[in-house]
């Protein structure tokens, strides 16, 4: 059943649709990452979600294992966490540790050391947004920021108030060092996907099981 029409959900709804004409930070080549050099713009991403990336074509089916290196959490001047807080930096990069490891583990065999057929994965974390409480929830209900959200979900865009999440991949042969390939990433949760709007880091979370199920898929 519909909310019912209060002045205060008007104001709300007036407050998100102004925000969603900012949405969240946009990924940048970070000029403190190895591979920012080689990162050209993704003219086939239409989503926004890897705008930046590096392929060498490489033929994924020889490797057969992986190093997953601890989870860097980016320092650079060209940081997107705003204000953030360094324990929410933390838990986002030990979730994503655990996320990325844990479906590559469903198609690699995980190792430690560097040998033939071995790749090895460097994740950084480059920068989130938190999910402001209550509002975000609200805002998926409320007259205006349903039709933003609803136009939003048929586009794979972000909702309003929509906490994100932003990173690098690098992936390198673990024998010879060689980059086969490289991207930014910046992942969302679904507009409607209301769990997701509870808890600041819950929609950065969803993020990153999505970017962690979308480099499954690349890996493939």
């Amino acid at each position: 059943m519909p909310l019912p029409i209060t002045a205060p959900r008007l104001a709300a709804a007036a407050l998100c649709l102004a925000l969603a004409g900012c949405g969240t930070a946009e990924p940048v080549k970070y000029s403190g990452i190895a591979s920012s050099a080689q990162l050209e713009r993704n003219a086939q991403d239409k989503s926004g979600r890897m705008p930046y990336r590096y392929a060498s074509n490489a033929d994924w089916r020889q490797y057969q294992k992986i190093i997953v290196d601890p989870v860097a959490i980016y320092q650079g001047p060209d940081q997107q966490f705003g204000t953030m807080t360094d324990a929410d930096k933390v838990a986002l990069a030990g979730y994503m540790q655990a996320q990325f490891s844990e479906k590559l583990r469903s198609r690699f065999l995980m190792v430690n050391a560097p040998g033939p057929h071995t790749l090895r994965l460097k994740l950084t974390l480059t920068g989130a947004t938190a999910t402001p409480p209550v509002l975000a929830t609200l805002s998926r209900f409320d007259i205006a920021g349903g039709v933003y959200n609803g136009l939003q979900t048929a586009r794979g865009g972000e909702g309003t108030l929509t906490g994100a999440v932003i990173y690098a991949v690098e992936i390198h042969d673990a024998k010879t060092n060689q980059l086969l390939a490289a991207y930014v990433s910046k992942q969302y949760p679904n507009p409607y996907d209301i769990p997701a709007s509870f808890g600041p880091l819950a929609a950065s979370k969803v993020g990153i099981d999505k970017g962690a199920e979308a480099l499954l898929a690349e890996l493939q």
